[in-house]
Formats: structure tokens, C-alpha cells, sequence
């Protein structure tokens, strides 16, 4: 059953991204039915983390309490360079059969960490065809909203990652836990289609 959440704040995260994972499973929502986990917020070196806005955020823990982790998420961040001790807690826990979920440019990281060879994955609209020349060991597919192959979740762009974390949730705890997280954040639990809708298109004369 999935208890122990580790949230990884890398260099240039994009805080949209990172507080969807915060919403999900940072929040108690016991009271009203649903799960509460066990959430932490872990980097390599603990102290002040600089966003992709400019502002920085105050980690208090280190990489240890993502060893242990049910679900390591990495959310979407400056995708040039990350340090291997990222890249080896992403390893470590997808070698351990945890779930390990990305959203948006956070797939970037979990290929380069080596567990997308030989999975199916996505990331956002714009990045699908980089993500597929840089690493043509996993197969992208830029057209849905997110991809699940053996517990590795990655997601779309930006909100797709509520709808690749809530499957995460539905697989673990059902439909009426799930139902209980997307009532309170006002969202879909389930939502259809897929991120093609918003790409452009020509338009037919």
C-alpha cells in the first residue's frame, strides 16, 4: 500500500509542477475520507532550492527519506543538468518497486536516469520530440495526458500531472479515496481525451 511519498525539490523546479504533487499528497484529507500520506519534501543538499522563477524554497531534508519511499515524484525543472544523487534515488526506487511518478520535463530526468528504457512515456506537447531523439529507448507518446508502464507514471504538461497522480491514488486506494482528493482540489477525478486537443492544427479552408 502506498504510504511514503518523497517529493524531489531539484534545482529549477517549476513551482506549478511541484505543488501539484504537494496537493495531492501533502494534504490530510482524512477527516473528509480520503488517505493520508506520509510526504516529505527531500533534495540532495538541504537548504534554500532556487525555482524556475527566481525564488527560492527552504529544504529542510535530505535524500535519505526518499530511500525507503512508496512513490518518488519528480516534478518539472530546468532539464540541462542534474545530479546524480537525483538520478540515483529515482534508480533506487523504481530497482525497489516503488512508484515513480515525473510531470511534465521531469520525464527528461527519469530517462536519464535510465528507467524509461524499454517503458512507454509522454511529457508535455512541446518536449515529445526531444524526449524521443534524446532517448529512443522508450517509446513517447505525445498524445495523452499521461502514461502508466509498471509503475513508472509520467505526465503531460503542467495540470496533466493531477491526472497522472490521482491514477496513482485510484490504483492504490480506488475510486471513492480519488473522488474524495478531486472534490476538494474542484478538478475532474478522471478526466478524457488528450494533450493533442491543445496543440494547433491547420485550420481546413
Amino acid at each position: 500500500m502506498l504510504k511514503k511519498v518523497a517529493l524531489l525539490a531539484i534545482p529549477g523546479v517549476a513551482p506549478f509542477e511541484f505543488g501539484v504533487v504537494c496537493e495531492v499528497f501533502g494534504v490530510d484529507r482524512s477527516d473528509t475520507g480520503g488517505p493520508a500520506f506520509d510526504f516529505s519534501i527531500v533534495t540532495a543538499d538541504p537548504g534554500p532550492v532556487r525555482t524556475s522563477l527566481g525564488f527560492d524554497m527552504h529544504i529542510t531534508h535530505d535524500l535519505s527519506l526518499a530511500a525507503d519511499a512508496d512513490l518518488v515524484a519528480v516534478p518539472a525543472h530546468e532539464i540541462d543538468h542534474v545530479d546524480p544523487r537525483f538520478l540515483q534515488a529515482i534508480r533506487d526506487a523504481e530497482a525497489r518497486g516503488a512508484w515513480v511518478l515525473s510531470v511534465c520535463s521531469g520525464a527528461f530526468t527519469l530517462a536519464q536516469a535510465g528507467i524509461l528504457d524499454g517503458r512507454n512515456s509522454t511529457t508535455h506537447w512541446m518536449h515529445t520530440d526531444r524526449l524521443a531523439a534524446m532517448y529512443p529507448s522508450t517509446t513517447v507518446d505525445p498524445d495523452v495526458l499521461f502514461v502508466e508502464d509498471r509503475k513508472v507514471v509520467t505526465s503531460a504538461g503542467t495540470a496533466a500531472g493531477i491526472d497522472a497522480a490521482l491514477h496513482i491514488v485510484r490504483k492504490e486506494y480506488g475510486a471513492a479515496a480519488t473522488n474524495v482528493i478531486a472534490r476538494r482540489m474542484v478538478v475532474p477525478p478522471q478526466r478524457e481525451g488528450g494533450q493533442s486537443q491543445y496543440i494547433d492544427a491547420p485550420i481546413a479552408e
